[in-house]
């Protein structure tokens, strides 16, 4: 079980049967507005409410790498691009989505939707 504390943290639990193991896995020092895993598990996206994007790859128990800060463009959500793990896509209040990789967090390409967008 993975999880965001307010302060940043990335927390995971390890239960089986009736004991657990609390891990700490990464510290961003920005509230974590939501977590995505990929679609074969291997990779966690990481958004915080500032616009900041992470990457934490479980298995390799490394840090949490950032991928884009889109601080300054009212960024509102990420989530995987499938199929595959190799990007992710974002989108910004005034309606532009972004593609990125997530190797290197190069950005790849934008379309602007030429409307306000929302998350619900």
């Amino acid at each position: 079980l993975y999880f965001s504390a307010q302060e940043g943290i990335l927390i995971f639990y390890h239960i089986k049967d009736l004991q657990y193991e609390i891990k700490i896995c990464a510290d961003i020092s920005q509230p974590i507005s939501s977590l995505m895993f990929s679609p074969d598990y291997t990779s966690l996206l990481l958004v915080t409410d500032q616009g900041t994007v992470y990457s934490y790859r479980p298995a390799h128990s490394g840090e949490a790498v950032k991928l884009l800060d889109a601080s300054s463009s009212c960024f509102l959500a990420a989530d995987f691009l499938t199929p595959g793990n190799n990007y992710c896509v974002s989108v910004t209040i005034s309606g532009e989505v972004q593609v990125w990789s997530l190797e290197d967090g190069t950005f790849l390409s934008k379309i602007n939707l030429g409307t306000e967008v929302q998350v619900t």
